[in-house]
């Protein structure tokens, strides 16, 4: 098919030309004199991105589960008690993974299109006098149903009895991407992964930890090898990692912070707020609606789009590709079927977001959703430069 893929998933999402480039070089060697210069400012400069003070980062070969597996098998003990809530399927998974690791877990379901319940978690936590709860779990962006929840507010309902559970917050598809504050927000274990808003290929796990966690891993009883925090400082502390790191990501990954740092994060954040209200615009103007249940829940990194009863979402996707060859994001779980996604984060402008509101809005009209040609991308369009002249009023 002539021109390029389309890619409009939410992860992995476009690498950039100058962090793809960055990659592509020979092999090295991972022990050399040398390496320490291209990895110690790798783990300062991640910190700077979860706004970590004062703690410390693990990079894991791995994609972000690893890193999820990596924070509760050196933070927390058999049997600990936990509280979770599941409302996405990547919230399940987080919960499945805590009931097969042997933690006991308190597990608050959730309407899917809602998110972490903060005043029935301060229930739970204000109730829990003994302070049994070893940790709290907050999935920050729930990718399957494009749903960001308020972590700064679970950290407020912590604070607010007293409550020494630590927090541990799934960041994959947020962080780099969405407002995030680790220090100011009282996160202990902070996951993420490379091949979202880092604009890299997957295979780096992140793993963000506060001293408070670090400490809580000296007495953790565990079992745990691969993810080790002792194996990891023992070395990283160096430059250098317990076993074969992926140094072409770590290349990338070195690019990718640039690029990063360049823009600034806020406006990063400030973008992706931008690029989101443009693809709400267009669902609106479609007569659609998001999985998210209300604008509270808007994610600025996916939207989910529900679909018309009788229309199926797979067949959406799977016309998507193969007539326009554009990828766009499947539902998954309780929503497969029922949603398609835009991922619309990383490396993008608004060009782009309009290129995939196009073959979206072809692919609905394709597949017999009755909407008007051109309505969402006009929409998108008439938000986009209204945006523009606020911004431009402002700086005036």
């Amino acid at each position: 098919m002539p021109g390029y893929n389309h890619l409009f998933i939410p992860g992995p999402t476009n690498i950039p030309e100058q962090v793809r480039q960055a990659m592509n070089l020979p092999m090295e060697d991972m022990r050399s004199p040398r390496f320490p210069e291209l990895t110690l400012p790798l783990f300062a400069d991640l910190r700077r991105v979860f706004k970590n003070q004062n703690g410390r980062v693990f990079i894991y070969p791995s994609s972000g589960t690893g890193a999820w597996e990596a924070a509760m098998t050196n933070v927390l003990s058999p049997g600990d008690h936990v509280l979770m809530s599941r409302f996405g399927q990547f919230s399940h998974l987080w919960v499945d993974m805590a009931e097969r690791l042997g933690f006991k877990v308190d597990c608050i379901d959730m309407e899917w299109g809602t998110g972490v319940p903060v005043e029935l978690y301060a229930e739970r936590l204000t109730g829990d006098k003994a302070h049994t709860i070893k940790a709290v779990f907050v999935t920050h962006n729930e990718t399957a149903t494009g749903v960001t929840s308020d972590v700064a507010a679970v950290r407020a309902a912590l604070d607010a009895c007293n409550h020494p559970a630590l927090l541990f917050v799934d960041g994959v598809s947020s962080i780099g991407s969405i407002d995030f504050r680790q220090g100011e927000w009282g996160v202990d274990c902070a996951v993420s992964g490379s091949q979202k808003g880092f604009m890299l290929p997957a295979g780096l796990g992140f793993l963000s930890v506060s001293e408070k966690a670090l400490d809580a891993a000296k007495t953790a009883r565990h079992m745990r090898c691969y993810f080790s925090f002792e194996d990891m400082i023992k070395t990283n502390d160096a430059g250098y990692f317990p076993y074969t790191p992926p140094t072409q990501l770590l290349r990338g990954l070195r690019a990718s912070l640039d690029v990063i740092f360049e823009e600034g994060l806020e406006n990063i954040f400030t973008r992706h707020h931008h690029l989101a209200n443009g693809v709400r615009a267009a669902v609106s103007a479609w007569g659609l609606k998001l999985c998210a249940s209300e604008p509270k829940w808007y994610s600025d990194t996916v939207s989910a789009i529900r679909l018309p009863e009788g229309v199926d979402g797979a067949e959406v996707i799977k016309h998507a590709y193969r007539t326009y060859n554009t990828s766009l994001g499947s539902g998954l779980s309780k929503v497969a079927g029922k949603v398609f996604r835009i991922g619309h984060l990383g490396s993008l402008n608004e060009v782009m977001v309009l290129g995939a509101l196009a073959a979206a809005e072809l692919t609905l009209l394709d597949c017999g959703v009755e909407i008007e040609a051109g309505s969402g991308g006009g929409a998108a369009i008439n938000q986009f430069r209204a945006a523009a002249a606020t911004a431009t009023a402002k700086a005036a």
